[in-house]
């Protein structure tokens, strides 16, 4: 999953995008409200994480604009404003959720899980598809009960894939959805990491739909 990371206090920026590189996110970063309207307006972010309190354009009027120009990402707030008032705004402003300054950076990880799957269709941090088990809170996959090991970007790929369950996902949105806009993308990497999940996962779980891309089935 892919996130963007708007905030203009350096310190905790950095902060947010550790703890969510470490947690197995992709991650983009902005420092100010104009920087973070064009990446939310031009990149395939799965969640944004988005200050309210941002030089050149505030966090609401950016959260505004990005609605009216039809992107439904999913946005978390984060403010030092800790008014009823305020939170009613930033929800009517199109926001999905929100967190008052300070805050534990699990609560931010786990707002964020909750997002993502919420955008997907899934009720719990578990998603299956036959014998394989995904557990995001946990960032573990099992076979039948026995864990799997996978690197961070199989788990990524695994990971996007299974809370698409049904749909077939290209190669393009794939790599758009797993690395951050710095990284040397290359598409053919993609059939690498699916190369090395199909021998660690079960017969046909990741099927290739010739010319469009990958999918996995409901069941």
């Amino acid at each position: 999953m892919r996130i963007l990371v708007v905030e203009d206090d350096a310190n905790l920026n950095r902060q947010l995008q550790e703890a969510l590189t470490e947690a197995g996110y992709a991650v983009d970063v902005a420092f100010d409200g104009e920087e973070g309207h064009f990446l939310g307006d031009t990149e395939p972010y799965d969640a944004v994480v988005l200050d309210i309190g941002l030089p050149q354009m505030d966090g609401l009027s950016v959260l505004e604009a990005w609605r009216r120009e039809g992107r439904t990402m999913p946005v978390l707030l984060l403010t030092a404003r800790d008014r009823w008032s305020d939170k009613v705004q930033g929800i009517d402003a199109g926001a999905d959720d929100y967190v008052a300054k300070p805050f534990h950076m699990e609560e931010i990880l786990a707002r964020l899980r909750a997002l993502v799957r919420r955008a997907a269709g899934h009720a719990s941090n578990e998603i299956t598809a036959g014998p394989v088990r995904l557990d995001v809170r946990a960032g573990k996959v099992t076979v039948d009960g026995k864990a799997i090991k996978m690197t961070s970007h199989e788990f990524r790929l695994l990971s996007y894939l299974m809370h698409h369950k049904g749909k077939v996902i290209s190669r393009t949105e794939l790599t758009e959805h797993l690395y951050d806009q710095d990284f040397d993308r290359d598409s053919n990497t993609i059939e690498v990491f699916v190369g090395r999940l199909r021998k660690k996962l079960p017969g046909e779980c990741i099927q290739t739909v010739r010319g469009l891309g990958y999918q996995i089935d409901e069941d």
